[in-house]
């Protein structure tokens, strides 16, 4: 049997972030400047305070987040409070990673920003199936 290789090392949080940017940037043009524009957090977990509020008990079982006000929602007459932010958990997206063994780490957190955008764009499960075929 040979030696496990244990000097692999997790991707870190600005890989996890450089794989949503590069989803973003396959993104259809009609979307992507406005998806540009929405600010990108990576942390390990998603804080105890909203797991509490959604009533999760176990913080793997959230991958991302979207924090804002959905653009169908959106009136030009609104102060915004904070900019629209989307968070990804990168131990949550590496533990389905590693769980699933049958996805690409890219396809999976592109998976979970489209999952996110559609949050805030107002999509429909049509529309994101029409942007993401991860399951293909």
């Amino acid at each position: 049997m040979a030696a496990m290789d244990w000097s692999v090392t997790a991707p870190d949080a600005g890989e996890i972030e450089a794989l949503a940017r590069a989803a973003i940037a396959e993104l259809p043009p009609a979307y992507r400047a406005a998806a540009d524009r929405i600010a990108l957090r990576v942390e390990d977990f998603a804080p105890d305070a909203l797991l509490h509020e959604m009533e999760l008990d176990d913080a793997f079982d959230l991958t991302g987040l979207y924090d804002g006000v959905p653009l169908i929602e959106k009136s030009v007459m609104d102060q915004p409070s904070q900019p629209d932010t989307i968070w990804l958990f990168r131990r949550p997206i590496l533990d389905e990673w590693a769980g699933r063994g049958d996805v690409d780490l890219s396809d999976l957190v592109a998976h979970v920003m489209v999952h996110e955008l559609a949050h805030h764009f107002g999509w429909s499960d049509d529309d994101i199936a029409a942007i993401d075929r991860w399951w293909e």
